[in-house]
């Protein structure tokens, strides 16, 4: 009895431990300089490319407070940000 009850202890301990690593992983580090290759896109209203998509939708959960900071909501509140999120099929950020 008592071997079961540690077996389950240590079984629910590396579970916890795995569910914890795997969060950590899929944390997102904002950064708006990781958006660089969207620039061009942005500014000019040329097509994103597929690196530019690729980290619009790595830094979706950094768009609210991308926008919230005053020196990169005009870029981030543009028409053309919002026609390269489209694009590139990330829903624009309803904060």
């Amino acid at each position: 009895m008592k071997f079961s009850v540690v077996a389950v202890a240590v079984t629910l301990a590396v579970v916890l431990l795995v569910a914890s690593e795997s969060q950590r992983a899929e944390a997102v580090t904002c950064n708006p300089t990781e958006l660089s290759p969207c620039l061009s896109a942005v500014t000019s209203g040329s097509p994103p490319s597929d690196a530019c998509c690729g980290k619009l939708r790595e830094q979706k959960p950094c768009l609210c407070g991308y926008l919230k900071n005053p020196n990169l909501k005009p870029f981030v509140n543009s028409p053309n940000a919002r026609k390269v999120a489209n694009t590139c099929g990330v829903p624009y950020p309803q904060c």
